[in-house]
């Protein structure tokens, strides 16, 4: 079975609007099958193979010229010489949809873009499967720790493997060898102890000198290393919310790693049972309530304006969504029970942050009632959220109190 993506009608269209689009995002998220089902009538051509690559960037003009009508080109970023060439291409073509790229390494995919490409390429990212993903497909597990435990990679999912033993090949073959690749990376296992080390900061404050002295590498290593990550949709950093309180607020950001089921495969996490009694549990769902916000927007074909709130006395929202017109705050719960008590935090700052309209405590079980102008929200039915703007009526039928 193929994984449902909600990202393809809007790439449709992104290609009916521009001469290229670019499709980023980690490896294994989907994007070749994606490209190939949308773009099934066009040559593909991978550059990841050998040969192939090597007569891209030997002849890159008579390598183009191999497709007259385009083509799609899976793994860009492994010639990135082409960009130019392309950019020549298009400027004399003017065919709308003429060229897909996908990359898996943003940090130098993005950047030929900005310098090649400008205002000739429009660009999509794409996360694993979200939550509406994993249930339109069948994928969606009947309990929390199962859903975070099993994570959005489409590839273990769809053919049935364990996800541990997927992932444990997937780190090695993937994770290591790209980030490896473009930082040249020759302390392996030093890269492997930060690797796992960031899976302990999920959810929490950003240390990166500390993050660093515990993997026994300087301070701007594991800053470079850390871009690195987020360039490869490992992992991202949650800014904090920094508007008109000044410095009353926290300066540093939050680690979030973008795949639940990677965060508890580099916890060493075994199975869906043992991360329920985990002391990270709580940290791995807030992670993934972001995750989820991300790919919300990303399959929108909208940037993404995350934060979260933290002011110097402790008071803490996981996350704050600007949409624009107003704020969302969401707090997240892992457990399956939720009392009044869990609004403090958002009603707190609300009264500091009058635009901050919709509150919710998103948790692990299936109660759905409101109180005091805040709502608990289960996790099942977090696509439900307006991410990007204001929802224009209440939803029907809540009930009042946690009774």
């Amino acid at each position: 079975m193929v994984a449902p993506r909600l990202l393809a009608p809007l790439l449709k269209r992104r290609a009916r609007q521009s001469p290229i689009v670019v499709l980023t995002g980690p490896r294994q998220s989907g994007k070749t099958t994606l490209v190939r089902q949308v773009f099934d009538d066009k040559p593909y051509v991978n550059l990841e193979a050998p040969d192939v690559r090597a007569r891209a960037l030997a002849d890159p003009r008579g390598f183009l010229a191999d497709h007259p009508r385009g083509a799609v080109l899976d793994e860009v970023q492994r010639a990135p010489e082409l960009l130019s060439f392309l950019q020549v291409d298009v400027d004399a073509r003017r065919q709308r949809g003429r060229w897909i790229l996908t990359g898996s390494q943003n940090l130098l995919l993005l950047s030929g873009v900005s310098q090649s490409l400008a205002g000739r390429a429009a660009l999509l990212q794409l996360l694993p499967l979200s939550l509406p993903e994993l249930r339109t497909g069948g994928w969606l597990a009947k309990d929390l720790s199962s859903v975070l435990f099993r994570g959005g990679y489409p590839a273990p999912l769809d053919r049935r493997e364990p996800v541990r033993e997927w992932l444990a090949s997937y780190v090695a073959t993937y994770v290591e060898r790209d980030v490896r690749s473009v930082l040249g990376v020759a302390d392996l296992l030093a890269f492997q102890t930060f690797l796992a080390l960031t899976a302990t900061r999920t959810g929490q404050v950003l240390n990166l000198s500390q993050l660093g002295s515990e993997a026994g590498i300087s301070h701007n290593t594991a800053k470079s290393w850390l871009g690195v990550l987020e360039a490869s949709y490992i992992a991202m950093r949650l800014p904090p919310f920094a508007k008109n309180l000044g410095k009353r607020l926290t300066k540093a950001p939050k680690l979030h790693l973008l795949d639940s089921g990677l965060a508890c495969y580099l916890l060493g996490i075994r199975s869906a049972q043992e991360l329920t009694a985990h002391p990270l549990r709580g940290a791995v769902f807030e992670s993934w309530i972001v995750s989820e916000a991300v790919k919300a927007h990303y399959n929108a074909g909208t940037t993404p304006r995350l934060s979260y709130f933290r002011d110097a006395h402790g008071l803490e929202v996981d996350l704050v969504v600007d949409r624009g017109a107003d704020l969302l705050g969401i707090e997240a719960k892992s457990g399956a029970t939720v009392s009044p008590d869990a609004f403090a935090a958002l009603d707190s700052v609300a009264a500091l942050l009058p635009e901050l309209a919709e509150r919710l405590v998103v948790h692990g079980g299936d109660a759905d009632w409101s109180t005091r102008g805040s709502r608990a929200l289960p996790y099942r039915e977090l696509d439900s959220i307006a991410w990007s703007r204001a929802p224009t009526r209440r939803r029907p039928a809540i009930r009042r109190g946690p009774g």
